[in-house]
């Protein structure tokens, strides 16, 4: 490091001749220059050297330029690959629970997602038997087809066996030859609830009324647990136990096989869409009636705030526009031949804001444009929608969200594609783009393409990075779902391969112990009788 930084001051061109109008000094002084030279000349030969050995390694330093080529390829793992099985003692669910747990999941498909693994871990933590969890119709996307009609019921169960018992419908019960109806107990948890409050509060009410209804329950129990295994419980309910219905994964993967059929292709989600972009407060772009629709939309929908637009716009937190999507893209190298899925609901400015990413990208699809079946025609805006558009974008070769702060879509797809194998994810810094793109649009074109790439070379394209807030859990599970398999960390080390395996011994030993408590009862019953 030292040699490097001695390097970077003696062999800046011009350095030797700034004396060259001082006195020799005689014999002497020529001989001390002459060896001062020979010391900086082996200083800068050794420095080449040094820095050509540590910059060929590319995985110890960034690279100095973006080749958009092995971008399509997914990031260096580092030697880590995806696991979220048990590392430790993990019994199986009792037989014998402490009553039923439903739960209302309310927002878009992918803050339902997340309120799911939430409830499948507060389940968990209670001891409870878990209601299959309910999905909001009237919320967000109008649509009614619940649990059922998105994901596969039967493999959801029996992933989950080993976690926690799960039941469709909370059963009646038979009292004195009478069957009675259990009615859950309803509770408003608090926002980011911790683990205390379930053990307390909500397990208090559960023994009391034999059953609790939690609503709403997004966002309900905190993301950061100091608990690895209650951690890799989210994951397994997140990316193994939550799978979509059959018809759903056969339409995404139709989509995926034409697209992929003529190379790689790239997914971008353009959140240039009106709640979005009320939301942001991001206004003045649009025409006064535009204006008028985005601000009604706020005042409806979201809290009283001032926002000024300029100030919106430097920090960041105005979506990126198509356009700016398309220079970006353009920078790191990518041409117009590079082929694009959207995933995106309706564009709000219409095609005067599309026209000029277009014609950057004139190779753009959507699940509509691919796959005209009338499935996804009747759903463009449902959750069957949402779900193709997920599926596609989890299995493209690289996927760029464009507004990912409050974005539940692109945090889940962010997170599912680095457990998926740490596959490549542009990520714009839209902070520290915002000054290039407001000098770009005064006039100062000169020199955009090299500072919108320096920002971009500072972005993580999708490998193993450590979660620093208000990065979410659900954004990036590392290192908890994670494993090595020579990990310098034992708490790193891959569980065994036979950790089923174990797992069905647990449940066959639990099983096997209800059968002999149950023979044992009847037993003593047939002896009183």
């Amino acid at each position: 490091m030292y040699i490097v930084e001695l390097s970077f001051f003696f062999c800046r061109p011009g350095l030797h001749r700034q004396h060259g109008k001082q006195g020799g000094g005689g014999a002497k002084g020529i001989y001390v220059k002459l060896a001062v030279s020979v010391v900086v000349l082996l200083i800068c030969t050794f420095s080449l050297f040094f820095s050509a050995t540590i910059g060929g390694n590319r995985g110890s330093l960034e690279p100095s330029e973006i080749n958009a080529e092995e971008l399509w390829e997914s990031a260096k793992s580092g030697g880590w690959r995806p696991s979220s099985s048990p590392r430790s003692d993990w019994p199986p669910p009792p037989k014998e629970t402490n009553g039923y747990l439903r739960v209302r999941c309310n927002g878009g498909l992918n803050q339902q997602r997340s309120a799911i693994c939430n409830a499948v871990l507060a389940a968990r933590i209670m001891n409870a038997t878990l209601v299959l969890p309910e999905l909001d119709a009237n919320s967000f996307w109008h649509d009614d087809s619940g649990f059922q009609g998105i994901y596969d019921v039967e493999h959801f169960v029996q992933t989950l066996k080993y976690d926690v018992r799960i039941v469709e419908s909370i059963p009646e019960t038979r009292k004195n030859g009478k069957t009675k109806k259990i009615k859950a107990h309803q509770i408003r948890p608090p926002r980011d609830a911790p683990i205390s409050w379930y053990t307390t509060v909500a397990l208090k009410k559960m023994q009391e009324h034999g059953a609790i209804y939690l609503t709403p329950f997004s966002h309900r129990l905190a993301e950061e647990i100091d608990n690895p295994e209650y951690q890799r419980l989210r994951c397994r309910v997140n990316y193994h136990a939550l799978r979509f219905k059959p018809n759903i994964m056969k339409l995404s993967e139709s989509i995926v096989d034409k697209l992929r059929a003529q190379g790689h292709f790239m997914s971008i989600h353009l959140r240039f869409e009106m709640d979005m972009l009320a939301f942001a407060g991001c206004f003045d772009i649009f025409s006064p009636e535009e204006q008028s629709i985005l601000k009604k939309y706020r005042k409806e929908n979201f809290a009283e705030k001032i926002l000024v637009y300029k100030e919106r716009r430097a920090i960041g937190k105005c979506p990126l526009t198509p356009e700016e999507v398309g220079l970006v893209l353009r920078a790191m190298g990518f041409d117009n031949s590079t082929r694009i899925y959207l995933a995106s609901g309706e564009l709000f400015g219409g095609e005067r804001f599309m026209k000029p990413f277009r014609d950057l990208f004139p190779r753009l699809e959507n699940h509509s444009s691919v796959d005209a079946s009338e499935e996804l025609a009747t759903n463009t805006r449902g959750l069957v929608g949402s779900a193709v558009d997920y599926m596609v974008c989890l299995l493209s070769d690289i996927f760029m969200p464009t507004y990912d702060g409050p974005s539940n879509f692109a945090n889940n797809l962010l997170g599912h594609r680095l457990y998926y194998g740490f596959r490549t994810t542009i990520r714009p810094d839209r902070k520290a783009l915002a000054p290039i793109f407001i000098d770009r649009e005064n006039g100062q074109t000169a020199g955009f393409e090299q500072a919108a790439r320096r920002v971009m070379l500072k972005t993580n394209f999708g490998g193993p990075h450590k979660r620093v807030p208000p990065e979410s859990f659900y954004t990036n599970s590392w290192p908890e779902c994670f494993c090595q398999v020579s990990p310098k960390n034992p708490a790193d080390k891959c569980p065994p391969d036979n950790v089923l395996e174990i797992l069905d011994r647990q449940l066959e030993k639990e099983a096997s112990s209800d059968l002999a408590a149950l023979a044992g009862t009847n037993s003593t019953r047939q002896t009183e009788i």
